[in-house]
């Protein structure tokens, strides 16, 4: 499963002001001297009939959500100001019970006192937890984190335990150290319940903290292109993952992101 996330309304004009090349954030450059950020990694020529098979769709249509006209589902969308584009869409869940989660993701959402599903939650969870590729935008502050990382945490709980020196099975891309701290904070909240670990890498940061992490196993990595080219070009984690976020794609690739995506995107089965 693959999701883009992305921000309409960040500030443009302070992107383009920022370092493209040489960023001790994480830039495509961070932490090398010479040659070009995953040169030495090839794209890997995967056996389907040799990997292990994987579960990715786990979402039943609540007798609620089944229930709902087409009218409403519209005039739902029409009043969340959600737009979807493709085919085979599923509805909206317009409620957090209607999206089937696990109790113990229940009671953290209760625990936040939240009332309902954002609109890019109300579209987003359906398709994140059918194991659709998706494209979401929404603005910041909607509550994009979330509809990634709930369908991931219910993901990662359906696959086989991690062995030492396994995983991750979910990484979440993002373009800033920032950014990507934020989203492992987030999902050290949902995912202590469950006792699903994450680690954050980015630049700029010793290595030696993080690589004991991904050794020790890690279901989830939040990580920023650069300092994970690096961990893969030293073989310092396995492709265990079945799950891929790009958070703020349109902002990595302005950052001039786009080769290392490519790279890492390679090594993904």
């Amino acid at each position: 499963m693959r999701g883009s996330y992305g921000d309409r309304d960040r500030d443009r004009g302070r992107d383009r002001g920022s370092p493209r090349f040489g960023s001790s954030r994480g830039g495509p450059t961070s932490g090398r001297k010479f040659g070009n950020p995953g040169e030495r990694l090839r794209k890997k020529r995967w056996d389907l009939d040799e990997l292990p098979k994987f579960e990715k769709n786990f979402y039943t249509e609540h007798l609620e959500v089944e229930r709902t006209s087409q009218f409403e589902v519209e005039e739902y969308r029409r009043k969340k100001e959600i737009t979807i584009r493709g085919t085979g869409c599923p509805k909206p869940i317009i409620k957090f019970h209607q999206a089937h989660f696990p109790q113990y993701v229940m009671d953290v959402l209760m625990q936040q006192n939240f009332k309902e599903p954002t609109p890019i939650q109300a579209q987003g969870f359906p398709l994140a937890l059918s194991g659709r590729d998706m494209v979401g935008i929404a603005q910041t502050g909607s509550g994009k984190t979330l509809s990634y990382l709930l369908p991931a945490i219910v993901h990662i709980n359906h696959q086989p335990y991690l062995e030492r020196g396994d995983g991750p099975i979910c990484l979440v891309l993002a373009p800033t150290r920032e950014l990507a701290q934020q989203v492992q904070q987030v999902a050290y909240d949902y995912g202590k319940s469950s006792r699903i670990k994450s680690t954050c890498v980015y630049g700029g940061a010793p290595k030696g903290p993080q690589i004991r992490d991904l050794e020790r196993g890690v279901e989830i990595c939040i990580a920023t292109p650069g300092r994970l080219i690096d961990f893969l070009e030293a073989g310092k984690t396995n492709r265990r993952c079945t799950y891929l976020v790009l958070d703020e794609a349109d902002r990595m690739l302005d950052m001039g992101f786009e080769p290392q995506i490519r790279k890492i995107v390679d090594q993904i089965r």
